[in-house]
């Protein structure tokens, strides 16, 4: 009992610290394959579409409510404590440090991450990620670097939007619900408002799109077992980046606030 309790003890580790260097390797490829980034610049704008644009009405409708809801749960927390007039500056640093960038995050994690996972699983089980290689074309060079690069940059962007309409939306809350007017919300959002903040933030974003891009093209390229591999893998890539967007989010935040 007690030796096969240890037995998968230890598969489990070497399976671990195999996936750890696989992943590695990855990152290592990506990053290095950035200096051609001349011979796949229309794969990168295309990756720019796809994870920023086309992800931007998903992010405005959940911002909006995200505002809402921290506007209503700041005024609870604050009745009876401290007066409302705080009530911009104490939603905005929370929108802008925390909730912006977590739930962004996690929501392209969701529709992007899983996206990458099941795009590259179903190359990678029709063989066609093997057609590119017998061609020499580096699949980490043509498939993952410009997905990689593409959520590293438009992530941030994504936030700076929902971070802006998160804020209008607790705005729009406290005026019409909470009788905070607009000059009283935003006084307190100039008066508490630090740019370490935004800056925090959005180098959470950098690494939480970099993260949930890298985990997607890993699982993909790993992919096997037909239709179902792939449904597995898309699953898989959502739940870990979700995971490391939590999980990274708890020291970088020791790190940068």
């Amino acid at each position: 009992m007690i030796k096969d309790i240890f037995q998968i003890i230890g598969k489990r580790t070497l399976a671990f610290f195999e996936e750890f260097g696989q992943i590695s390797l990855l990152l290592f490829g990506m990053i290095k394959n950035i200096k051609n980034i001349h011979r796949t610049r229309k794969q990168v704008f295309f990756q720019m579409e796809h994870i920023g644009v086309n992800s931007l009405p998903l992010v405005i409708i959940i911002s909006i409510f995200t505002g809402a809801v921290a506007a209503w749960q700041a005024a609870y927390q604050l009745k009876g404590i401290a007066p409302l007039s705080l009530l911009g500056g104490t939603t905005s640093r929370a929108i802008i440090t925390e909730l912006g960038p977590v739930l962004t995050g996690i929501v392209i994690a969701g529709r992007v991450g899983a996206s990458i996972a099941a795009e590259l699983g179903t190359m990678k089980v029709t063989e066609q990620i093997d057609a590119l290689e017998i061609m020499a074309i580096d699949p980490v060079r043509y498939l993952a670097m410009p997905r990689f690069l593409a959520s590293v940059i438009m992530l941030p962007i994504l936030v700076i939007f929902a971070n802006t309409i998160s804020v209008a939306g607790a705005y729009v809350v406290s005026d019409y619900f909470l009788n905070v007017s607009f000059n009283v919300f935003f006084n307190s959002v100039r008066q508490f408002f630090e740019f370490s903040d935004l800056t925090g933030g959005l180098l959470k974003t950098i690494i939480f799109g970099g993260i949930t891009s890298l985990l997607g093209c890993h699982i993909g390229f790993r992919t096997s077992g037909g239709a179902e591999g792939v449904g597995l893998s898309t699953i898989r890539s959502f739940v870990l980046s979700a995971a490391m967007i939590l999980i990274l989010d708890y020291f970088l935040w020791t790190l940068l606030f």
